[in-house]
């Protein structure tokens, strides 16, 4: 069963009265190895823009290289407590090749605290963030940071 049906699944629980399920599911970032980001960027093909985290697929470009000025892009100053110029500078592309990723975003009122527009089929984004641990199972990362039209937008926490 893929992650993304055992939450929705956890959905349908929490309605019959069942939450523990929906916090092992919600909750599930351990498997995610916050030691090694990882850079993906592409072409947004599919979006879901609803909680509990806004979710995108994007299709990768074959032969994806890290940006060259990555480690020296501006951050957010209220994420300073993630020490994000230390984290793009230990960020590598991920040696999986899939074409398509699926992006885990921060909740819909996060992403509205930071004025992110709702991103729609065919935008072109950026991110570092974090994927399972050994690069096993799907093709998933989770946004520490989001790069769109210009702006860098820091998911872990809200705008000062």
């Amino acid at each position: 069963m893929k992650r993304r049906d055992v939450i929705k699944a956890s959905f349908a629980a929490s309605a019959a009265g069942v939450l523990p399920i929906v916090a092992w599911a919600h909750h599930g970032w351990s498997s995610f190895d916050q030691d090694r980001p990882i850079y993906v960027e592409g072409k947004v093909v599919k979006v879901v823009w609803q909680n509990p985290h806004s979710e995108l697929v994007i299709e990768v470009p074959a032969g994806l290289k890290l940006p060259a000025e990555l480690a020296q892009r501006s951050l957010p100053a209220q994420t300073a407590p993630v020490d994000g110029k230390a984290l793009l500078a230990k960020t590598v592309v991920p040696n999986r090749k899939d074409k398509r990723w699926e992006v885990e975003l921060a909740p819909l009122t996060r992403l509205e605290a930071w004025k992110v527009a709702e991103i729609k089929p065919g935008a072109s984004v950026a991110m570092v963030g974090f994927t399972f641990t050994a690069e096993k199972g799907e093709a998933i990362v989770r946004a520490e940071y989001l790069f769109v039209d210009g702006k860098t937008y820091g998911l872990r926490s809200s705008p000062a």
